[in-house]
């Protein structure tokens, strides 16, 4: 695999080899993930920092819980996802005002993970799992980013499998995204997830090995 795309960062001596993850709901960035870190990748799942500060972070629970009343959190003490994510959809300004509430305490937690694995001492690639990647512009922070895409079709049949949406619940979702040929153009590598989960699992690791070959060449 060749990969001509130059380091997005400047040149670090942090021995860290940053890699984006991006792609739509239903693409298979999760299937790559598991991948890279069976390759012996770090990977920072932005969704899992989410569900953190929406669950853990006082302020935030007081900001939801202020707008979105004292049942948005269930017994558990979890965010009711479902409840908020009918609300936003639909409403842009209260999508608004929970990114601006939420994106810059994972954009923070992201940032924290990386400096433990520099204090600890840690060589070796990182992958930063984030579908708003592109939009919070890190990829410039980064050394290479990986799109993973696949039919729209595909897309539809896995979300409606995994997340229980319907077919037009799927659509509408998928539409308010980035277009697969836009996360394509953002990227160094795109994997076309239209296969055997293998087939990209394998492609996965071949990116990896290319983008430490390209560091160490």
């Amino acid at each position: 695999m060749s990969i001509d795309t130059p380091s997005r960062r400047p040149a670090a001596r942090d021995g860290l080899l940053l890699i984006g993850l991006v792609g739509r709901a239903g693409s298979g960035k999760s299937t790559v993930a598991r991948a890279l870190a069976g390759a012996g990748a770090v990977v920072i799942d932005a969704d899992a920092l989410g569900h953190q500060v929406t669950d853990q972070d006082p302020e935030v629970r007081a900001a939801l819980e202020a707008e979105y009343g004292p049942d948005v959190y269930g017994a558990d003490g979890q965010l009711e996802r479902g409840k908020v994510a009918a609300r936003v959809f639909r409403d842009p300004a209260a999508r608004a005002r929970l990114d601006r509430l939420v994106h810059p305490r994972i954009l923070e937690r992201i940032r924290s993970r990386l400096d433990e694995l520099r204090e600890t001492g840690f060589r070796g690639p990182v992958v930063i799992d984030a579908a708003l990647m592109l939009e919070w512009r890190l990829e410039r922070e980064l050394d290479a980013v990986i799109a993973v895409t696949a039919p729209e079709r595909l897309q539809i049949e896995r979300l409606r499998r995994a997340r229980g949406w319907t077919e037009d619940e799927a659509r509408a979702r998928l539409a308010a995204q980035r277009s697969n040929e836009r996360f394509s153009a953002a990227a160094d590598v795109t994997l076309v997830n239209d296969g055997a989960a293998e087939t990209l699992e394998r492609a996965a690791v071949q990116a990896l090995e290319a983008f430490e070959s390209r560091r160490s060449g």
